[in-house]
C-alpha cells in the first residue's frame, strides 16, 4: 500500500485575505519529489502555508501527514520551509544581518558558527560544509556575508537538521552559476537518501532540476493535476511555442510606446542652483578599494562608463557586485573616502544626495526589505520620483499618471491601487522596476532585475530593457547570474573575481 506523507484535500484557507481561488488538493507519495510550478501570483506560496500548517483550513477540507520513518509526529519538526525571498522580502529582523554596510558593531553580531547551533559531524554536515565552503565562513560576523554566501549559510541550518520534508521556495536565484550547479548536485544526492522528500517551489517554468519525479502545476490559485516530470516539460514546451507568438506581438507594442517617449536634454544639469554640465563620463573610480574588517572586497579597482554604454557585471558571489553598486548610488559609507566621480563632478564635492540620486534608476532584490508599509503600489511606484521610500512629496495629477503608464509597461496597471504587502513577490519586484524607471533616469542601476520573476515576465522585462537602452543618451549597469538574462544592447563587459 501507498504511503501518503501529504494529503491535501479540497482545502481552502480559513483566512479570507490569503485564500486560493478554488479548494486545492495534492497527494505526495513516499519517494517522490515535487516541483510546485506556476506564474508569479499563481498561489503557490499560500498553497504551501497550506501544506506546513500555517493556513488554517475551512470547513471539510482536511489535511493528514504520514511521516514514517519519522519518530517524530510534529509538523514543524518534519517540515522545513525556507524561502530565499526572505533574505529581501520578509519582515523579519534577521535581515539586519544583511546589512552589510554597518560594519561597526560586528562585536554585537554573532558568527556563523554560533547562528549554525549544536549539530553533530556527520556524513552529510561535512559534504554540506564541503560545498558551500562553510569552514571558512564558521568565524566570520554574519553581518559580513554576501547574499550568496547567507543562501549557503540558510541552506546549510536547514539541512542539518535531517527533515522529512523540505520545501525550497526559489533555490536557485541569486546563485552564481557554479554554486548553482553545485547545489543541483548536492539535491540530486540528498534526492536519493531514504526518508528525505524535497518539494521545490520554481518560477521559471523551464528549469526544473532532474531529480524532480513529479510537478503540480498552479494557475490561477488553482493547483492542477500531478503529473510525471517529463510530461509536464512536453507540455511547457508545447504551450511556450503557442505563448512566444502572442508575446511577440505584445512586446514590438511595449517597445514602440518606449520609443516613443520624449527625449530629455540631458546634457545640463542643477546642481545647487547652478547649472553644471554632465561630463560624458557618467562613473569613475580611481583605485577605488574596500575593506570589512580583514576582508578585501574591492582592491584598487579603476573603471569609468561613458554615456551610452551598457555594462554587465558579472562575478561569482562575495566578489563585490554589490559593494560596487552601493558605492555608485553612495548607499555604502565608504563611498565618500573613495575617488568617485558621477556625471563629470567628484563626490564630496557639496552635493546632496538627491543630486546623484535623481539622474539614477536603481533595483536590486534586497530593496523589498525597504518597503514594509502596506502603500498603494502605485504610490510605491511614485516614490521613485523623488528616491524616496514613502510618498514625502504629493505627486502632481501628471506624474500619477506617468506611474500608471510604467505600471502598465511592467504588466501590473490592474495592481495600481492594491496594497503593497498583499502582492506576490513576483508582483513586487515588477512595481519595484516600474519605480527605477518612472523618472526616465540617465544611469539604470538593474542588480538582478529579473530576480524571482517567472519565464513569461522575464522575457517581457528583458524586452523593456532592451527598449530603453537604445533611447538616446541612455547609460545601463546591470548584474545577473544569468547570461541570457542580459539584453542584446549590452556594449561592455566588467568581471570581478571574489578576493580570497
Amino acid at each position: 500500500m501507498d504511503q501518503h506523507t501529504i494529503q491535501l484535500t479540497e482545502a481552502l484557507a480559513r483566512n479570507p485575505e490569503v485564500r486560493l481561488a478554488v479548494p486545492n488538493s495534492l497527494d505526495l507519495l513516499d519517494g517522490e519529489h515535487l516541483a510546485i510550478m506556476g506564474p508569479n501570483a499563481a498561489g503557490k506560496s499560500l498553497l504551501v502555508d497550506m501544506l506546513t500548517g500555517k493556513a488554517a483550513l475551512l470547513g471539510a477540507g482536511r489535511i493528514k501527514y504520514d511521516f514514517r520513518p519519522s519518530p517524530a509526529p510534529e509538523v514543524y519538526k518534519n517540515i522545513k520551509y525556507i524561502t530565499f525571498r526572505d533574505t529581501y522580502g520578509s519582515t523579519d529582523t534577521n535581515y539586519y544581518y544583511q546589512m552589510r554596510w554597518n560594519t561597526t558593531d560586528h562585536d554585537e553580531v554573532p558568527v556563523v558558527r554560533q547562528l549554525l547551533g549544536d549539530y553533530e559531524e556527520s556524513p552529510l554536515q561535512r559534504q554540506l560544509f564541503d560545498l558551500f565552503h562553510i569552514d571558512v565562513m564558521l568565524d566570520k560576523p554574519i553581518i559580513t556575508l554576501s547574499s550568496g554566501e547567507m543562501r549557503k549559510f540558510q541552506l546549510t541550518k536547514i539541512l542539518l537538521t535531517q527533515p522529512r520534508i523540505v520545501i525550497m521556495d526559489n533555490p536557485f536565484i541569486g546563485l552564481d552559476a557554479a554554486t548553482r550547479t553545485q547545489l543541483d548536485e548536492l539535491l540530486t544526492e540528498l534526492s536519493h537518501m531514504e526518508g528525505l522528500q524535497i518539494i521545490l517551489v520554481l518560477s521559471m517554468l523551464d528549469q526544473i532540476p532532474a531529480f524532480i519525479t513529479h510537478v503540480l502545476p498552479m494557475i490561477g490559485g488553482k493547483a492542477m493535476p500531478k503529473i510525471t516530470r517529463e510530461a509536464y516539460l512536453r507540455h511547457y514546451a508545447q504551450r511556450d511555442r503557442l505563448h512566444r507568438e502572442k508575446e511577440e506581438l505584445v512586446y514590438k507594442e511595449l517597445q514602440q510606446k518606449i520609443k516613443a517617449l520624449p527625449v530629455h536634454d540631458s546634457a545640463a544639469s542643477m546642481v545647487n542652483g547652478q547649472c553644471s554640465m554632465i561630463d560624458d563620463e557618467i562613473v569613475r573610480l580611481n583605485k577605488v578599494s574596500i575593506r570589512y574588517e580583514e576582508r578585501t572586497i574591492l582592491k584598487a579597482l579603476d573603471w569609468a562608463v561613458k554615456r551610452g554604454e551598457k555594462w554587465a557585471l558579472s562575478g561569482a558571489n562575495g566578489s563585490g557586485k554589490s559593494t560596487l553598486l552601493s558605492l555608485i548610488c553612495a548607499d555604502n559609507p565608504q563611498s565618500y573616502a573613495c575617488d568617485i566621480s558621477l556625471f563629470g563632478r567628484k563626490r564630496g564635492t557639496g552635493e546632496s544626495i538627491w543630486d546623484i540620486k535623481k539622474h539614477i534608476g536603481y533595483v536590486s532584490p534586497e530593496m523589498h526589505r525597504a518597503y514594509l508599509k502596506n502603500l498603494p503600489s502605485v504610490e510605491i511606484v511614485a516614490s521613485g520620483l523623488h528616491d524616496t521610500i514613502g510618498l514625502y512629496v504629493k505627486p502632481k495629477p501628471e506624474q500619477f499618471a506617468i506611474c500608471r503608464w510604467w505600471m502598465d509597461i511592467f504588466g501590473v496597471g490592474h495592481l495600481m491601487e492594491r496594497p503593497f504587502l498583499r502582492l506576490s513577490s513576483g508582483e513586487q519586484r515588477l512595481v519595484l522596476l516600474a519605480r527605477a524607471f518612472v523618472k526616465d533616469p540617465e544611469l539604470l542601476i538593474l542588480d538582478e532585475p529579473l530576480h524571482g520573476l517567472d519565464t513569461y515576465n522575464r522575457r517581457r522585462v528583458k524586452r523593456i530593457i532592451e527598449a530603453f537602452c537604445r533611447r538616446p543618451d541612455k547609460t545601463m549597469i546591470m548584474v545577473t547570474h544569468y547570461a541570457e538574462e542580459l539584453p542584446c544592447t549590452i556594449t561592455h563587459h566588467l568581471h570581478l573575481e571574489k578576493i580570497e
